[in-house]
């Protein structure tokens, strides 16, 4: 499963959301689910701070990478494209540093407006095993009850070890009324997006930040946020920032060089 770093806790003895926050990053998995495809996700990308996968985050164009703000952490950043197995050094991969780190600029360590654009030193080479995944071509509501594909590499559980090849799950998106019931003010539905999920068809967890949620094969989250430590607890829904209401933020970042 996938999910998020820095622990907070909710009152009433309800785990708050882990958040990834710029210290305490971890590798991003898939708790249940399967192993994808070799190079199937070929938009895929694996964040790395000295050698070690951090986050999730998704290549959009060939010179830019969406992820989550709260990914971002001191020292030089390292993206990972065309991997599969991050144990080892395949042919196809291709490991290029983040130029500049462009996170919402009303991003302040907490869970709302956690967007980050990644500009990368050089240009991605496009092939079968790097290909950026298109943005939606304009912002639309989404619905409840989606089948959504989620992806990521590393833990198989709160307590597991990490796997190094990429697996993937599906999920379900949920009303707006049951994520705020579950998650009070911390979800704010503008900007997010929440699902449901069983260890069948697998999940995010910790660590998995910055990874896709894809539904009808459009990009329409980014891994945000689960319970501390209980990311496969299905009474708390995962959530997503919504890439929909962030779409004018995103293509101005990328049209102006001054802003990333």
């Amino acid at each position: 499963m996938i999910h998020t770093g820095a622990i907070i806790c909710i009152l009433l003895l309800a785990p708050l959301p882990e958040f990834l926050h710029m210290s305490g990053a971890s590798g991003s998995s898939i708790v249940g689910g399967k192993v994808s495809k070799p190079h199937s996700r070929p938009y895929m990308a694996s964040l790395q701070y000295q050698g070690k996968h951090s986050c999730g985050g998704i290549l959009i164009q060939k010179d830019f990478v969406l992820t989550a703000a709260h990914c971002q952490a001191p020292g030089v950043m390292t993206v990972v494209l065309g991997a599969h197995d991050l144990s080892k050094k395949e042919k196809s991969q291709q490991r290029i540093k983040v130029a500049k780190f462009c996170p919402h600029s009303r991003f302040t360590g907490k869970f709302d407006f956690d967007i980050m654009l990644l500009r990368l030193q050089n240009n991605a080479t496009k092939n079968k095993y790097v290909k950026p995944l298109d943005l939606p071509k304009k912002a639309k509501s989404i619905s409840a009850k989606l089948s959504c594909l989620v992806a990521g590499w590393g833990k198989t559980g709160p307590s597991e070890p990490e796997s190094n090849v990429l697996k993937e799950g599906k999920e379900k998106t949920l009303p707006i009324t049951e994520c705020k019931n579950t998650w009070g003010d911390h979800f704010i539905s503008e900007q997010m997006i929440c699902t449901i999920f069983n260890k069948k068809d697998g999940g995010i967890c910790q660590g998995d930040s910055g990874g896709p949620l894809i539904c009808k094969n459009k990009l329409q989250g980014i891994t945000a946020f689960t319970a501390d430590g209980q990311c496969d607890n299905s009474d708390y829904p995962h959530v997503f920032t919504n890439i929909n209401y962030f779409l004018p933020w995103i293509k101005k970042m990328m049209q102006s060089k001054s802003l990333c």
